[in-house]
């Protein structure tokens, strides 16, 4: 169960599908805590097992063998029936999609949508209306009685997804999960709806988990960050010590491939090799070996352990950490590559 500190408590959460292709063991032994009123960025590259981690945590995977505890307060919400999950979605834990296209209806008009978070909150047909408008502008929507009568397209994308902002805050849930809430919209945009959220997080001390590709989003925004890689978490840490000081060669990747507002102009900013493989065919040992500059032979035999370098809750999971130099990649061949 969580502790008096912790709002949400994930053990050893495994996701994985039966598909065509074979096995997709999409989450691998996650573990990590959500305190109340922290904000958590989980980041990774695309088929890192992000997004099945966020679903997870609101009963949303359908067609998967699923393992592990997800507790809330006293609640293990993996063992909750349809009905109980009803009484949490959105009530307890809410949700915004990366794209807002797909969480509004274009048929439609914005006006019915929200209203029926607002039903679903409790409020009386009567004061629906003037909640909406409260809340519109609660997510910094100027004209919010024009905006409820427009209909999705009409909207932009900025507008879009403050209204998706919006219809999750309704029922004023404590922890609300942000699933890559920028994509999609421009930079100046972006800022915006990441400062909007910070804000909403410190006035009604809200928990959020922020899922993400991007770094540079996570700067200034999560005060803890959570690196997945191969459907695990390979470095775990407050952000400082994250930005500053990263551990695992994957967090390195991800930091040297960001690009930085402080850079030198000309700055190359180095990809990372190679791509995440497949979750059905996640490579035998640590699962990053394939594209990583340090991989040695034991990385291929052994799976390497999550666990702490200090006090301050810094977690890698390599088996060289701390003593970790610039070497050449193997070749495909090599014995650490097998």
């Amino acid at each position: 169960m969580t502790t008096s500190a912790d709002l949400l408590s994930v053990r050893e959460l495994s996701v994985s599908f039966a598909i065509p292709a074979g096995i997709a063991r999409a989450v691998n032994d996650v573990s990590l805590n959500i305190r109340a009123g922290e904000r958590l960025a989980l980041v990774g590259e695309s088929g890192s097992g992000k997004t099945v981690t966020a679903m997870s945590l609101l009963g949303l995977v359908r067609g998967a063998t699923t393992s592990g505890q997800i507790c809330y307060g006293n609640r293990d919400l993996a063992a909750l029936s349809s009905k109980e999950w009803r009484a949490v979605r959105g009530r307890e834990i809410g949700i915004v999609l990366q794209d807002p296209n797909s969480s509004l209806n274009p048929t439609m008009r914005v006006r019915s949508q929200v209203f029926e978070a607002l039903r679903l909150a409790g409020v009386s047909r009567e004061h629906r209306q003037s909640e909406a408008v409260s809340l519109l502008g609660k997510v910094g929507i100027n004209d919010p009685a024009g905006i409820l009568r427009a209909y999705p397209f009409q909207l932009s994308g900025g507008q879009q997804q403050r209204v998706v902002i919006s219809i999750a805050l309704a029922q004023q849930p404590k922890l609300l999960i942000a699933d890559e809430p920028t994509t999609a919209l421009d930079v100046k945009v972006q800022a915006q709806v990441m400062q909007l959220l910070l804000d909403l997080g410190e006035q009604q001390h809200m928990s959020i988990l922020l899922i993400t590709h991007d770094l540079s989003v996570v700067a200034g925004f999560a005060g803890r960050v959570a690196v997945m890689y191969g459907g695990r978490i390979v470095e775990l840490g407050d952000t400082i010590t994250i930005f500053e000081s990263p551990q695992h060669p994957y967090t390195q990747g991800l930091l040297r491939s960001t690009p930085r507002a402080d850079a030198d102009q000309g700055t190359r900013f180095d990809a990372i090799p190679g791509e995440v493989p497949p979750a059905t065919d996640l490579p035998s040992g640590c699962a990053f070996r394939l594209r990583c500059p340090f991989a040695q032979a034991r990385c291929a035999a052994e799976l390497p352990v999550l666990s702490g370098m200090n006090q301050a809750g810094h977690l890698v999971a390599c088996h060289f950490v701390g003593q970790l130099e610039p070497a050449k990649r193997p070749a495909e061949s090599s014995d650490a590559t097998a």
